[in-house]
């Protein structure tokens, strides 16, 4: 998923700095490093590589990876919970398109 919002000044404050390393992130967020390259396979996050190909990750990428688990740890297999994340993601922008158009309309 991309970057959300423009990127702030300082990387302590920007949510799509890649911080973390792999082993790091699984271990924030419970897993095992497989459980995060399962998740770029299926295209759910995709981190950035550092200059020795190590993957890095965002704290926005390991919020999208905790809700996964969560998924799957409910029994959801990880293609449908990639799935689900994706969707709600798609509707949340929607829902922000409609509320700014409403926005614009109601001051016209």
């Amino acid at each position: 998923m991309p970057p959300r919002t423009p990127r702030p000044v300082d990387k302590f404050d920007d949510d799509d700095y890649p911080a973390y390393t792999m082993g790091r992130a699984a271990e924030m967020i419970g897993t095992a490093p497989a459980f995060l390259r399962a998740l770029g396979e299926h295209r759910l996050i995709t981190p950035l590589r550092s200059e020795g190909g190590h993957r890095r990750y965002s704290r926005y990428q390991l919020r999208i990876a905790a809700r996964a688990r969560e998924l799957v740890d409910a029994g959801t297999p990880i293609e449908a919970a990639c799935r689900i994340i994706i969707l709600e993601d798609q509707l949340e922008e929607a829902q922000r398109i409609n509320e700014d158009l409403r926005t614009r309309d109601a001051t016209s």
